[in-house]
């Protein structure tokens, strides 16, 4: 397993001094959020998108992938009624996926719960069906770069749609890409009413991609969840990809997050 860390937490800092202090406190890559760089993704052009991934490089570092895709952005919906909406969304994802690529990512995770809520008068079928439709040409050029594309679950209290690793599943298998999957996140599996070793146990070889958080929206060892038995759960399904701290709370300071959380995670993984 590699070890990641969300660059948001350090979204006051320059990008150099972001992936050196990532790369110090032991982290192998950074997951990005775009809209730390810019409003759009669609504003990053060429040459950012180079100086982005250089100076990672520069530092030791791997991007591992994006995630907040449509955070901090308007008009955009998955499963929207509006068809254009929906189409512009797409275009908008795929977009998304270009950029992942264009940094030297291979995951982007989409997680944006209020850009996927089933509005009213939509059913969960219909919802299912116009959220695939609109992630199609987004997997299609995610087959073509070599970039996965992952669902991720999300907790009752985030949105309506997606709720569980179940769930997040039977909107994927069907389509039957390797470059469309499900990851699976700390805080969401506690929502689901069973052990979070459990779930991982029940998603063996389903998903690629994994968040590292509490249920209380900070990192690993400052709350109350033990992670003892998710590394564990972990190493028995065979997962041996990236693990990314992702915090919702930042009032401990970027340093604190991300030093203790790695610390937490090398005593409960062993590595």
């Amino acid at each position: 397993m590699r070890f990641a860390i969300c660059n948001e937490i350090f979204k006051d800092w320059s990008w150099d001094r972001t992936c050196r202090f990532a790369r110090d406190a032991g982290y192998q890559a950074l997951e990005i959020a775009p809209f730390t760089f810019a409003p759009l993704i669609t504003d990053l052009d060429a040459a950012r998108r180079r100086e982005i991934r250089t100076t990672a490089e520069s530092a030791g570092m791997e991007i591992s992938g994006i995630h907040w895709v449509l955070a901090h952005t308007e008009g955009f919906h998955v499963n929207h009624p509006d068809a254009g909406v929906r189409e512009r969304t797409a275009d908008y994802l795929v977009a998304a996926v270009d950029l992942c690529a264009d940094l030297g990512g291979g995951f982007l995770i989409f997680g944006s719960p209020k850009r996927r809520d089933i509005l009213d008068g939509v059913s969960s079928a219909q919802a299912v069906a116009w959220t695939r439709d609109t992630f199609a040409p987004a997997i299609r050029a995610a087959e073509r770069r070599g970039v996965v594309l992952c669902m991720e679950p999300l907790a009752p209290s985030e949105t309506n749609f997606l709720n569980t690793a179940d769930d997040t599943w039977a909107l994927v298998e069907p389509v039957g890409s390797p470059a469309f999957q499900i990851m699976l996140d700390v805080k969401a599996m506690a929502s689901e009413g069973r052990p979070v070793a459990d779930t991982i146990r029940s998603q063996r070889g389903r998903f690629a991609y994994f968040h590292a958080n509490d249920v209380n929206l900070k990192g690993p060892g400052f709350g109350d969840m033990d992670f003892v038995p998710i590394a564990a759960a972990l190493r028995e399904v065979g997962y041996d990809g990236t693990v990314s701290v992702e915090v919702f709370r930042f009032e401990e300071g970027p340093e604190a997050i991300a030093t203790r959380s790695r610390d937490h995670l090398r005593r409960t993984f062993g590595c």
